[in-house]
């Protein structure tokens, strides 16, 4: 079953041991409870994810035999042993659970694996939830095929919500299953290669049920200090000056976005929860639908214009023109909040550390066995001290 993020995926229908059986029996299991308790069109889902999960076990290649296949392509081959060799990096330097993970190869002949449904209200920040067994609520609903999302998506907006469905290249089944590489991202440039893996193994190390802020944020950390630290071992530093020049504009058009949803916040009258998670207001709003319509586009053309000056301030550098190219909503910038609200956080808890990646997984575990509230003010709180100290040269 698949439960997904734009971009990074988790996966559920676990099986630590066993083969194809076992796996699919499990699976099975747990559509039946799902039908005890679901209407059709939560059947339809859970149906499809099975299906979908199934298909890429069955097609599934041992690396070592593609390796060893004379048929194999060239260009693939470099990428698997490149892949073998960072299994072995997050291992023994990054200290992740490798435990069989990334051995085999399926193409799915496609350039996501899945795709994401994302939704918020129209005059809201506050993302809709959807219900998942053993890892609880969560902030999206993945399916296999675009159609099916799409269609799906479209039913929300029919609804009067903001829909973003976005493709997604990588996976974590979070050790229920032994993860594969995939088509969709083996060809991913080698710094992002790696940090994708290492990404989607943090995911393992670390998990706490119905966060999908926390869980995003902890892994985007694991995976871009794991990268930086893959290309410093390598000794190569045109490629480690140019991965940090990429994290750097990354940081910046996050920055963006959370001060866009500022602005839109400010203008919903979003709330507070007592997690720190923005929340629809239930007061009665003075401006008509209209009005706030007017206003909520003016905030996203100004979106629109800082990002082409913050692109000519990088020189002219468009790797996040196909992010503009889409219609921008509540619950597109939602889906960039997810991932990098928490990063500043994480990033500091790993500097209090010492840098010692075992004692900074200690630290995330302990905190992702505390009350969400508390973990998450807990974060949100370093990471805005760590900013405020730095804007002030303090």
């Amino acid at each position: 079953m698949a439960l997904l993020k734009e971009g990074k995926t988790l996966m559920i229908a676990r099986s630590r041991k066993g083969g194809r059986f076992r796996r699919w029996s499990i699976g099975v299991v747990l559509v039946v409870v799902v039908l005890a308790v679901s209407g059709c069109q939560t059947i339809s889902f859970y149906t499809q994810a099975l299906k979908g999960q199934y298909q890429i076990f069955a097609h599934q290649k041992p690396i070592d035999e593609l390796a060893a296949d004379p048929q194999t392509p060239p260009r693939l081959k470099e990428r698997l042993v490149l892949l073998t060799a960072l299994r072995g990096f997050a291992a023994s330097q990054l200290k992740l659970p490798v435990d069989g993970h990334y051995r085999k190869y399926v193409d799915v002949h496609r350039e996501s694996v899945v795709w994401n449904v994302e939704a918020a209200p129209e005059f809201s920040l506050e993302p809709k939830l959807w219900w998942y067994p053993l890892v609880g609520s969560l902030e999206y609903r993945g399916y296999f095929s675009q159609r099916g999302a799409r269609e799906y998506g479209a039913t929300l907006v029919k609804k009067g919500y903001d829909v973003h469905v976005g493709g997604v290249a990588a996976y974590s089944t979070l050790g229920w299953f032994k993860d594969p590489v995939l088509n969709t991202f083996i060809f991913e440039p080698d710094a992002d290669l790696a940090e994708v893996i290492f990404h989607e193994l943090g995911h393992q190390r670390v998990f706490a049920r119905g966060d999908t802020d926390f869980n995003e944020a902890f892994a985007t950390t694991v995976g871009q200090e794991g990268a930086r630290r893959w290309l410093r071992a390598k000794g190569d530093q045109q490629a480690s000056d140019k991965y940090s020049a990429e994290l750097h504009r990354t940081q910046e058009f996050a920055h963006l976005i959370m001060r866009t949803r500022e602005r839109l916040g400010a203008l919903y009258g979003d709330e507070r929860t007592k997690e720190g998670k923005l929340k629809a207001t239930k007061k009665k709003r003075e401006a008509a639908p209209a009005e706030l319509r007017r206003e909520k586009q003016e905030i996203l053309d100004r979106l629109q214009k800082e990002y082409v000056d913050l692109k000519a301030e990088w020189g002219g550098i468009s790797e996040y023109d196909g992010w503009f190219a889409h219609q921008v909503n509540n619950a597109k910038l939602n889906s960039v909040a997810a991932y990098y609200d928490l990063v500043p956080g994480f990033e500091h808890l790993l500097e209090l550390n010492g840098g010692d990646l075992e004692k900074f997984y200690q630290e995330a575990e302990r905190l992702s066995r505390k009350p969400k509230k508390e973990r998450l003010q807990w974060l949100r709180t370093l990471g805005h001290n760590v900013q405020s100290a730095q804007s002030t040269g303090g």
